[in-house]
């Protein structure tokens, strides 16, 4: 199937001329910030490893997750008081990662340069397969196959243009 660009980037002309605003026309955010970002793990002890010896991540926290008996729920400090999660399902079998609507498609997290180059240099030596894109973006897949991103540009930019201000 062909995909019509133009109509794609006219409905996306239109979608951004309706809601979005200049950055001081913008309401202030309800939010504080990410509190955690829960993914699944199938194996603690190698999801573990990989968070904190391969991406540099430390974990910070390990408990009984509330929601299921005997499943572990952990969080690893991401940086600015944000922390991913995981959580194992010991007596569940969710499947294969696979992206579907509304579900995950890849979590970015902003390092700075030298810690992205640090973090480049382990993913090599552990031998996980990436995607360079733009000089800034490794992209790569995490041990349950979660599509995972570090990317050197700080908070708020993107590729050198401005998100937030």
């Amino acid at each position: 199937m062909e995909i019509d660009r133009a109509a794609l980037d006219t409905r996306r002309n239109q979608i951004a001329a309706k809601h979005l605003k200049a950055p001081n026309e913008r309401p202030k955010s309800t939010a504080r910030g990410i509190h955690h970002y829960a993914i699944i793990s199938s194996d603690v002890e190698r999801t573990v490893r990989f968070w904190q010896d391969v991406l540099g991540f430390p974990l910070v926290d390990m408990f009984e997750n509330r929601d299921l008996a005997g499943s572990t729920h952990f969080f690893f400090d991401v940086g600015n008081g944000n922390c991913v999660a995981f959580f194992d399902l010991p007596s569940v079998n969710p499947g294969p990662y696979e992206e579907v609507l509304g579900g995950h498609h890849h979590l970015s997290i902003s390092m700075t340069p030298e810690n992205w180059l640090d973090a480049r240099g382990r993913l090599e030596a552990a031998g996980v397969e990436y995607h360079l894109d733009s000089g800034t973006s490794i992209y790569f897949r995490g041990p349950d196959g979660e599509r995972l991103e570090l990317i050197a540009d700080p908070l708020g930019a993107m590729y050198g243009h401005v998100i937030l201000q």
